[in-house]
Parts: C-alpha cells; sequence; structure tokens
C-alpha cells in the first residue's frame, strides 16, 4: 500500500504566487464578518461578492490546476497546533476542482434567488456565507482535523437556518420523532430543524470515532498523507470503515438514515435547499470515498456489497417516495434521496466508470437540484401553495418557469443531452463492470420511476388545466431570478453535451486514488 499512496501524498507544488485554496474558502467568511459589522442596506451586495469572489476564485484554480501533471496541487500549509499535529493544510485534487466549481455556481445562484428575503436579512447571509466556506474547506482539506472541523461548520447553521427563515409544514410532524417534538413543544419547521441537527450529530459522533481510531494507529497524526500510508488494522478498518459509512452516509440521505432530509428539504427556504440538495449532501459521499473508501481500503472491500445494496433500496425506495408525494417540494427532496443513491451506487462499484459517474452525479444532480428548488421557491412565493393536485395550467402566466422546470425534469429522468444521463450512464456502465453486476438493474428501475413521477409532475404543474381561479396573480420569473434560473440551467445543458469539460479534472483522479482504494 505504500506505493499506491504515493498517489496521494505526493503533493505538487505549483508555486502560487496567491494562496487561492484559503482565499476561496475565506472570502465567504470575510463577508459574513462585513455583513454582521456593517448596515443592513449593504447586507444584500456583501453576500453577492463574497459569492462572487468564491466563484471566481474557484475558476482560476480550474484555470491552474494541471490535469495532465495530475495528484494534489496549489498546496498550502499553516502549522496550528504543531503539539497535536494539526494544520491548515490545503490542496486540490481533480475532483475537488468540479466540487469547489459546483458550490461557487450554487451559492452564487443562491444569493440571486434570495435577493427578495427581507426577514432578518443580515443574520440570513451571515449563517449562509459560514455554511458555504465550510463546503468550500471541506473539499480541499488535507488534515483530517480541519476536515471534520470545516464539516461541521457546513453541517450546524442548517438548525438556524431552517428553524427560523422556514416553513412549517405538518407532513414533517407526521414522522417518526413526532412524540418526542411534541413533547418538547416543537412542531413544523422547529421539527424538522431539530431533527436534522440530531441527526446528522449522531452521524458526525460515529465519524469521530473513526477518525480518532485513524488518529491513535497512525502515530498521531491528521495528516491525510500519513493516513494514507498507514498499514490500518483489520480490527480498525472491519469497525471504522461502516462508521464512516453511515456517518457520512446519513448527510448523503442514505436510507434508512434519510428521514432528516425530506423534512429538512421541505421546511427549508429557497438558497438553503438550494445548498442543502445541491452541496451539503454531497460532502456525505465526498466523505465516504475520499476519506473511507481511500484510507481503509480493505474495510471498503469488506462492505462493497452492503454499500451498493444499501445503495440500490436508496434509488428504489426514494423514486418510490417521490412517486406518492403530493407536495411539490417532497417530491424534490425524496427524488435528492433517489439520486444520491446513484452517486453511493457508483462508490460502491470500486470501478473506473462508477467513480467517474459518481463525481459527476454529485455535479449533475447539484445543478439540477439547485435548479429544482429555485424554481419551487418561486412558484410557492407566488401561488403560496405546493400542492401539486390543486395546481395546473401554470405555463400561460410562467412560461419561463415552466420551460426551466421542464429542462431540470429532463435532465433528473437522464435524457441525453442533459448532465443527468451522462452521470447516470458512466453509473450504470460501472455497476455493469463491479463484482455485482445485479446492482445496475434496481438502479435503472429507479431511473424509469424517476420519469413517471417528474413527467406526470410536470404535466399537472404546468400543462394540465388551469390554472385555477385563486391562482389570478401568477406572474414569471423577474430579472434577479432569471439570473439564477439562466446560470443553473445553462449549466445543466452544458454539462450534458461537453461532459468532458469536467471529466478531464475527473478521470485522472479516479484512475489515481482506485490504484490506491482496491487493495
Amino acid at each position: 500500500m505504500t506505493g499506491q499512496a504515493e498517489i496521494v501524498s505526493s503533493t505538487v507544488v505549483l508555486d502560487p504566487v496567491f494562496p487561492w485554496l484559503s482565499f476561496v474558502v475565506l472570502a465567504p467568511f470575510a463577508a459574513a464578518v462585513l455583513i454582521a459589522l456593517l448596515p443592513e442596506r449593504f447586507t444584500h451586495y456583501l453576500a453577492l461578492v463574497g459569492a462572487t469572489l468564491s466563484l471566481g476564485g474557484s475558476a482560476v484554480i480550474a484555470g491552474s490546476y494541471s490535469p495532465s501533471v495530475g495528484g494534489l496541487q496549489l498546496a498550502e500549509t499553516v502549522e496550528l497546533v504543531p503539539s497535536l499535529g494539526i494544520r491548515w493544510a490545503l490542496a486540490v485534487d481533480g475532483w475537488g476542482v468540479v466540487l469547489l466549481l459546483l458550490t461557487g455556481v450554487i451559492i452564487y445562484a443562491g444569493v440571486w434567488a434570495s435577493w427578495t428575503l427581507e426577514k432578518r436579512v443580515k443574520e440570513f447571509f451571515v449563517l449562509l456565507l459560514v455554511l458555504v466556506a465550510g463546503v468550500f474547506g471541506v473539499f480541499v482539506a488535507q488534515d483530517l482535523f480541519v476536515f471534520f472541523l470545516l464539516y461541521e461548520i457546513a453541517v450546524l447553521p442548517m438548525y438556524l437556518l431552517i428553524g427560523i427563515w422556514g416553513s412549517s409544514n405538518k407532513v414533517a410532524e407526521a414522522g417518526p420523532f413526532a412524540i418526542v417534538f411534541r413533547l418538547l413543544d416543537v412542531g413544523g419547521k422547529e421539527y424538522a430543524a431539530m431533527k436534522l441537527t440530531l441527526m446528522l450529530i449522531a452521524g458526525s459522533a460515529l465519524i469521530l470515532a473513526a477518525m480518532l481510531g485513524m488518529y491513535w494507529e497512525a502515530g498521531q497524526s491528521f495528516d491525510l498523507a500519513v493516513l494514507a500510508r498507514t498499514e490500518f488494522s483489520s480490527t480498525l478498518q472491519w469497525w471504522a470503515f461502516p462508521a464512516l459509512w453511515i456517518g457520512f452516509g446519513t448527510l448523503a440521505g442514505l436510507w434508512p438514515f434519510h428521514t432528516w432530509s425530506p423534512d429538512g428539504h421541505a421546511a427549508a427556504p429557497t438558497a438553503v435547499s438550494m445548498l442543502h440538495a445541491g452541496v451539503l449532501m454531497k460532502l456525505g459521499a465526498f466523505g465516504v470515498i475520499r476519506i473511507g473508501m481511500m484510507l481503509l481500503p480493505e474495510g471498503a472491500a469488506w462492505w462493497a456489497f452492503w454499500v451498493g445494496t444499501v445503495a440500490v433500496i436508496n434509488v428504489l425506495y426514494g423514486a418510490l417516495g417521490a412517486m406518492a408525494q403530493k407536495d411539490l417540494k417532497y417530491i424534490i427532496a425524496y427524488s435528492s434521496v433517489s439520486h444520491m443513491g446513484i452517486v453511493l451506487v457508483g462508490a460502491a462499484t470500486m470501478t473506473v466508470n462508477g467513480w467517474n459517474g459518481a463525481i459527476f452525479q454529485m455535479v449533475a444532480h447539484g445543478v439540477m437540484t439547485g435548479l429544482f428548488f429555485a424554481l419551487v421557491g418561486l412558484v410557492y412565493e407566488r401561488a403560496h401553495d405546493r400542492y401539486i393536485p390543486g395546481m395546473g395550467g401554470f405555463v400561460r402566466p410562467m412560461p419561463f418557469v415552466a420551460a426551466a422546470f421542464t429542462l431540470a425534469a429532463m435532465s433528473s429522468l437522464g435524457l441525453p443531452g442533459t448532465a443527468g444521463f451522462v452521470a447516470e450512464w458512466l453509473v450504470f456502465l460501472g455497476a455493469f463492470e463491479s463484482a455485482h453486476p445485479w446492482w445496475t438493474f434496481p438502479a435503472l428501475a429507479g431511473a424509469f420511476i424517476t420519469a413517471v413521477y417528474v413527467l406526470l409532475g410536470v404535466r399537472t404543474i404546468f400543462y394540465g388545466e388551469g390554472p385555477p381561479e385563486r391562482f389570478h396573480d401568477l406572474e414569471d420569473a423577474d430579472g434577479s431570478e432569471r439570473i439564477a434560473l439562466w446560470m443553473l440551467g445553462g449549466c445543466i445543458v452544458l454539462l450534458g453535451v461537453a461532459p468532458g469539460m469536467v471529466m478531464v479534472f475527473i478521470d485522472p483522479t479516479t484512475v489515481a486514488y482506485l490504484r490506491m482504494a482496491v487493495p
């Protein structure tokens, strides 16, 4: 394993004249500090500046990264706690490049989608930008302690963002935790926020336990390069890998620990839903692969059958759950559980096509679900309702929204020429090439069910009879809202017709990492 680990541990330093990785991570945090200190009239503009700087910095990093060289590049290191081996160590690989760009696109679109927010604007954008700073950091952190710290920074603000700015929904209150939260006098959006937080904290406890076990066996080091070179004992790999899989998988919507996700999606405000499904769930899948499978390859091999089997349950359960929903946000939320199952199937295959498809699906699902939730927010803001059977004929007053929603739906069902097709095709190929090719068939069935519910939903909402009289004042997307829709819709088409733009980054990293992950 030592020779294989050199792929990860040999960081390529390109002598950056500017610490771009730290810039991208800290720009939204700096914007959050300025928002907290300055008058509220500057809030939206400062949030937009912070999002723009991070997106621009991500583009610079993509332009600076050399796929032909590969490995980890643009390295930065600052000692934080030398006695414990904790360092601010950042470096980016091909996966990190595309995930940084995804995060930059989603937060930029999310700021525009929240431009009309009026309730406690300063606090909202402070929390939103702190959250996204954590997300950026996770994708480039090379110290496991800093990785975990940034992971928690990305997750914890969700409690306040949903609990304060979210919308109450009675469906969530009927969940399995309802009795407990009624005793606590917590309901609606507070229920969803508390449930989300408690389940993700439980997952984090499993991650922390595995992380500490690896730390001690690696000679008290959090350095990912050192951990990659360490021959962990069979005992540790046997228990630590499932701890990481379940811990990170909880954030990725892993069945049966997914139940926080639909309730959280349904209660969250628009920009938070976009970030939640667009990038936060990707942190979980990224952690399963980057930390679990790569650092504990024997454990990953032992548990691979169960990882893939649970993942296909994710695909089918999420798709069937979405088909049974009447609330528009719940359909998209359960759809996200299904699509994240596709990511986890690709990860479980341990093949080049499967891993390429998993990372591509993270990007494709990120922009698709970001567009979906932006559109759901627009529909709800105008119609003040999310009950699908009561809608119809929205295409006439809202043609631009209808066109964008249809595009997102086509990507969701995997129409050729959209980002969703490329991602799912690669995962299905990887599943068929894996040690368990039968995973391909339930995954394909999930894609078929997806086509059914998205087409029925689009037909009912936009192209059915109506709109009913109570929707007499519907308006199409305005200027600032269209910026987000054009940006996300354009990414879906661009990734679908020119997937090589991101595959040039993804594939070399996948090939190198698989040499390490397959014992």
